[in-house]
C-alpha cells in the first residue's frame, strides 16, 4: 500500500473492495486482537486491519475489545479496572478458553507492527479521542489510520478538536444525516460505515451509494456477525457466504458498491473476489 497516495487513489488502483481483517485473523489457538492475529492478517493480504482500543486503570493503552474480558482473559474485571502491571502478566485464551502464551498487546506494539504496511481502523476511538490521537501521532501512523465514532455532537466535536486530520468514517445507522454537514466542518471525511438491518434502508439504496461515490467518498460495509440479534448488513454476512453462497453475502455487498468489506474470513473473501475478477 502506498501511503503517499490518497486512500481514494489506492482504492481506484486496487479495483476491488479493501479487505478489512476484523480483529486480525484468529481461530484455534490464535486469539483475536493479538500480535499473532495481526501477523496472520498481514500474511493473508489484508488491506486494512481493525483494532480495538482499551485503557488500563493507570492510563496505558492496549489493544483489546472492552467488555470481553470474561471471554478472552477469563477475568471478572475490565481492562479499565486493571493496572497495566496486572494486564502485562495476563494471558489470552484460545477458542476453547484455554490459556495461551499470547499476551494483550499494547497499542504502541500493534502500531509498530502495522506501520507502513496496511491501513489501521481504530475502533473504540470515541472512548478517548484525545489520548488515542496522541498515541497515533507518537507512533507516526497518521497516514494509515482510519478512525470512527458515532454521529452525536459530543463525539464529533472531539474529532474536530483532536483528530481533524485523520481519515474519518462516521457510523451510519439506516440513514445518513451527517456526512453533508461534515464535509464543510474541517473533518477529513473519507466516507461512511453503513449499518443496515433491511435491504430497504436508505443508506444501502442505489441513490445514496451513487451520491457518495459521485462525491468521491467511500462506503464501508460489514459481513461480520458480532451478535446475531444486531443485524448490520441485512443478513448478507460471512455466515451466509460460507454456508450457502458467497454471492448472497460478499457478492451482494460488492454489487451494491462496497469499498471496504470487514470480515472474519479474510482469505476466503480474498479468494472469492479473485475468482469473481477472473470470471
Amino acid at each position: 500500500m502506498n501511503f503517499e497516495k490518497s486512500i481514494f487513489e489506492n482504492r481506484k488502483e486496487k479495483g476491488s473492495p479493501f479487505l478489512v481483517a476484523h480483529r486480525g485473523v484468529c481461530g484455534a489457538n490464535i486469539p483475536c486482537n493479538s500480535i499473532a492475529a495481526y501477523k496472520i492478517a498481514l500474511a493473508q493480504g489484508a488491506d486494512v486491519v481493525e483494532i480495538d482500543v482499551a485503557k488500563s486503570k493507570d492510563g496505558k493503552f492496549y489493544v483489546f475489545h472492552p467488555g470481553m474480558e470474561h471471554v478472552f482473559l477469563r477475568s471478572s474485571k475490565g481492562i479499565c479496572d486493571l493496572a497495566s502491571e496486572e494486564i502485562d502478566n495476563m494471558y489470552l485464551v484460545n477458542q476453547d478458553s484455554v490459556a495461551t502464551s499470547y499476551k494483550v498487546p499494547t497499542l504502541s506494539e500493534v502500531f509498530a507492527l502495522l506501520k507502513d504496511k496496511v491501513y489501521i481502523n481504530v475502533d473504540k476511538f470515541w472512548t478517548d479521542v484525545e489520548g488515542i490521537s496522541n498515541e497515533i501521532r507518537k507512533a507516526g501512523v497518521e497516514k494509515q489510520v482510519i478512525v470512527k465514532t458515532n454521529t452525536d455532537e459530543k463525539s464529533l466535536n472531539y474529532v474536530k478538536e483532536f483528530a481533524s486530520d485523520f481519515m474519518f468514517v462516521p457510523l451510519i445507522w439506516g440513514k445518513d444525516d451527517v456526512s453533508e454537514r461534515l464535509l464543510s466542518q474541517g473533518i477529513n471525511l473519507i466516507g461512511t460505515e453503513i449499518l443496515f438491518g433491511k435491504e430497504s434502508d436508505d443508506c444501502i439504496s442505489k441513490e445514496y451509494i451513487k451520491k457518495m461515490h459521485d462525491q468521491g467518498l467511500l462506503i464501508w460495509m460489514n459481513s461480520i456477525i458480532y451478535n446475531e440479534r444486531d443485524v448490520i448488513s441485512a443478513h448478507h454476512t460471512d455466515d451466509i457466504s460460507l454456508t450457502v453462497s458467497p454471492d448472497m453475502g460478499w457478492g451482494w455487498l460488492i454489487d451494491k458498491g462496497a469499498d471496504f468489506i470487514q470480515t472474519d474470513w479474510l482469505l476466503m473473501l480474498k479468494n472469492y473476489i479473485q475468482g469473481r475478477n477472473k470470471a
